[in-house]
């Protein structure tokens, strides 16, 4: 054989494409819980969960956000994934954390030889020698902690051992309060790399934060993650403050809801107006779910009932109204106090006399119902979605003509279709305005209508900067059954 050889490519030149990943839609199924405990730090902001032991090995059993948690979990079907946020509700101090220790290097028999440990810590931008630390008599590292603290403490710092790794916090609170990477010091044995807070072994220091609202807590978590739902495990926040959390998500260009517990029993007296069922219903916040209960995260259960739709799945939207609180106790009302309660679209889990108990109603503070917003979020989300996808991956160019318009019209059937599918569209009668060959008054056999003018009508202006024609809309939502009038005729 020729030692020299010309490439098969000059006769047959082959290649392959791959198409660019689609874009994923939005997971309208996870809450974020915003707590005030230290346990994530002002710079981490947000941690993920997907199950209440994580909660618990972070938290305990005690925190606010567990007992958040605690009831998001306990619904059935439990949902999948759920996130807390730190509020900086105080002041919170400047951090250094060391990085993870091995089995190894946490072995006793390391430390409880050092009689003359020493290590130089830097807090505030004033550096402090840290010397004779003695762990002979530590029988763990929380104790060799609790030696470094003694010393530390007079220079403005305290040290702490989690169970994997050593932290300096700084006494002092707020955006002034700095400390900064350990070094070892001139005499004695050196610490720094042992406790791997050196530029090396450590995590990146993080300086103090200033107090913050709750408002501006959402805003920067708004930042951080792609959760749907927001909640709060704090038991003490003003109607003001939920106000102000509400109308901001009301506002914001991404699509999300606000629920939130009301303790306050004048709630229950229609001549009160001032509870933030009331304020929230006159505001008409459609992004706002208020509960009413004695347990003060009642509407985190509803919402974790919620967030177990699958919108993939065939019927799979439900209504909140019926569904059960796990672990909440079903308020006894009188009838009075749960007419107050419907005419102020405060929902409330409530005991029944055939011995059973409901959420109703599973409205939000606006003129709509949860699973509405709900699920027109997802639509409005998968509708846009599939349209970016169409256009990204398409591997030539969506033409500017009636077919090119015709395959967006597809692909926004497409969607409507798993509408459809999961009970959220189904056939009815448009009440609404009429718009291309629908009329009010006309049935929607398939639930739904898409229309898009011609484009030979398309202004040139618009052609010119290769817009589509708008596409028209009309759904009917499939609704739910929340009450039945029954008359039995008995002839004798």
């Amino acid at each position: 054989m020729a030692t020299k050889a010309l490439s098969v490519d000059r006769v047959v030149n082959v290649t392959v494409n791959l198409q660019p990943l689609a874009a994923s839609r939005r997971n309208f199924g996870v809450l974020l819980i915003a707590g005030p405990s230290s346990v994530i730090s002002p710079a981490e902001r947000i941690r993920t969960y997907t199950g209440i032991d994580g909660v618990a090995a972070d938290f305990g059993v005690t925190a606010p956000e567990y007992l958040a948690a605690e009831l998001f979990f306990s619904q059935s079907p439990r949902p999948a994934i759920l996130q807390i946020g730190r509020w900086v509700k105080t002041a919170s101090p400047a951090q250094l954390a060391g990085g993870i220790l091995t089995a190894e290097e946490m072995a006793m028999s390391r430390w409880s030889v050092i009689t003359d440990g020493s290590l130089v810590i830097s807090v505030g931008g004033v550096e402090t020698a840290l010397e004779d630390l003695d762990f002979s008599a530590a029988t763990n590292l929380n104790a060799v902690a609790a030696v470094i603290d003694a010393k530390a403490a007079g220079a403005g710092a305290n040290c702490t051992f989690d169970g994997e790794r050593f932290a300096l916090t700084s006494k002092a609170t707020g955006a002034e309060a700095t400390l900064n990477y350990c070094e070892d010091a001139e005499n004695g044995t050196p610490l720094a790399a042992m406790l791997k807070m050196t530029r090396a072994t450590g995590l990146a220091p993080q300086d103090g934060h200033d107090a913050e609202s709750l408002k501006a807590c959402a805003v920067e978590l708004a930042d951080r993650g792609d959760w749907y739902g927001f909640a709060v495990a704090d038991a003490d926040v003003p109607v003001d403050d939920h106000l102000a959390v509400a109308q901001y998500l009301q506002a914001a260009p991404k699509s999300r809801i606000y629920a939130a517990t009301v303790t306050d029993t004048r709630v229950l007296d229609s001549a009160y107006a001032d509870d933030l069922a009331s304020r929230a219903k006159a505001l008409k916040l459609s992004r706002c779910f208020v509960c009413y209960s004695a347990n003060p995260y009642a509407a985190i259960s509803a919402i974790g009932r919620a967030f177990t739709v699958n919108f993939s799945a065939n019927r799979s939207t439900i209504t909140l109204k019926f569904k059960q609180l796990p672990s909440v106790e079903a308020e006894g009302l009188t009838e009075s106090q749960a007419n107050t309660l419907a005419a102020k679209r405060c929902n409330v889990f409530a005991a029944y006399n055939n011995d059973t108990a409901i959420l109703q109603e599973g409205v939000m503070s606006g003129d709509a119902w949860f699973d509405e917003i709900h699920g027109t979020d997802w639509l409005q989300n998968a509708v846009q979605t599939e349209l970016w996808n169409l256009l990204y991956q398409s591997k030539t160019k969506i033409p500017q003509t009636n077919s090119g318009v015709n395959q967006l019209i597809a692909c926004i059937e497409n969607v409507m279709e798993q509408a459809v599918n999961n009970a959220l569209v189904a056939p009815g009668t448009w009440n609404g305005d009429g718009f291309g060959q629908i009329e009010r008054g006309e049935y929607l056999p398939k639930g739904y209508y898409v229309y898009s003018e011609p484009i030979e009508l398309q202004a040139q202006s618009e052609r010119e900067q290769r817009k589509a024609p708008p596409i028209q809309c009309a759904i009917k939502l499939a609704g739910a059954i929340h009450s039945v009038d029954v008359a039995i005729n008995v002839n004798r």
